[in-house]
């Protein structure tokens, strides 16, 4: 589940990293925050500042214009239903830093950057440390980043962003949390200007969450722009999972998609649109373990791709799980098949693959 700008920054604040004083904006409401403020379209995708969704506002009349624009504007098919206006920094300088579960170690994987900003996707060099989960060294990693950041007067305060930020992944089974720009102002202080964090569907249970974009949007990652097989799944683990399967195959995954534990027809239907904007790819391997989100949605969706999408490249799909039987029949009527497996998906999609 990915998290909109607001409720990942309110979940930060319960963490006590600094973010800036904001206002929540709704459609139809008439408060005017103290001014001058950032306003920031909420909607679960990136490109925001590029695509028009965050303007400054000096004045109110600036300000109920600005609203009524962001409320209608588009960006990349989603438009807000929430707005943030945020008091506006006096920036230094724009860092980087996120922490994350990796597949790779198994482990977590603290990143940074001495850029950060909207053109972040461009740079390269991250740097990078591994974190234990339950025996971090937090003034060790404050000292690293301050050397890293040339800010040996920040250090103290590295040191507890590395430790909250570990407490809040911890405390919301969060799998990734993002801060960029990691804002150092003119006054000498840290503040999570952005920030995005994505939580663990599985462990929807334990928390019984309530937010904006609990259904509003798959976890979509490019991989190899050039691969061959596409893959859906549900659940950051078994999304995992389903790419290092193609990968053992010698196999290449296009993308890693986890569509979460809320998806609907119309959010799989658009992660099919996405997928056939690879052209190179020639399979789509589909392996969803049915909960929250139910096996019949998602043959539903599988049926409406197909009837939607004209170059749909070929699907192998194994589902199991709540309304296994009903998805059964829902792809057995249109003659597609379900197979029993991964690894049956798998060297299925080898085979039509190698021709």
């Amino acid at each position: 589940m990915n998290l909109l700008e607001h409720e990942s920054k309110s979940l930060l604040a319960q963490a006590n990293i600094p973010t800036p004083t904001s206002t929540l904006i709704e459609k139809g409401s008439t408060t005017i925050p103290h001014l001058p403020v950032v306003l920031k379209s909420q909607v679960p995708t990136g490109g925001r500042g590029k695509a028009g969704g965050i303007l400054i506002t000096d004045t109110p009349e600036d300000f109920e214009l600005a609203v009524e624009t962001l409320f209608k504007l588009p960006i990349k098919d989603f438009t807000p239903n929430t707005l943030l206006a945020e008091e506006k920094l006096n920036i230094k300088r724009e860092l980087y830093i996120s922490l994350l579960v990796d597949r790779s170690s198994a482990g977590l994987k603290l990143l940074a950057h001495t850029q950060g900003g909207i053109e972040v996707e461009e740079n390269h060099d991250f740097h990078s440390w591994e974190v234990p989960y339950n025996t971090a060294d937090f003034d060790q990693f404050g000292q690293d980043l301050a050397d890293y950041y040339d800010l040996p007067e920040q250090t103290f305060a590295l040191q507890d962003l590395v430790q909250n930020l570990l407490t809040c992944l911890k405390r919301n089974d969060a799998t990734m949390i993002e801060i960029n720009p990691l804002v150092l102002t003119a006054q000498g202080k840290l503040v999570a200007g952005d920030a995005k964090i994505t939580l663990d569907d599985a462990a929807s249970f334990r928390h019984g969450w309530q937010f904006e974009t609990a259904t509003a949007e798959t976890n979509f990652v490019t991989i190899h722009p050039e691969g061959t097989v596409a893959t859906i799944a549900n659940g950051a683990g078994l999304a995992m999972a389903t790419v290092d399967a193609v990968e053992a195959a010698g196999m290449h995954a296009a993308n890693f998609l986890d569509i979460g534990g809320g998806a609907t027809t119309e959010t799989l239907v658009a992660a099919f649109e996405r997928i056939v904007t690879y052209s190179h790819v020639k399979a789509i391997i589909i392996n969803v373990f049915a909960g929250i989100t139910r096996a019949d949605e998602v043959a539903k969706a599988v049926i409406a791709a197909q009837e939607k999408i004209t170059h749909l490249p070929p699907l192998f799909i194994r589902i199991a799980g709540t309304n296994e039987a009903l998805a059964q029949q829902l792809l057995s009527e249109k003659n597609i098949a379900m197979l029993p497996s991964l690894e049956a998906c798998i060297v299925a999609a080898k085979e039509t693959i190698n021709g």
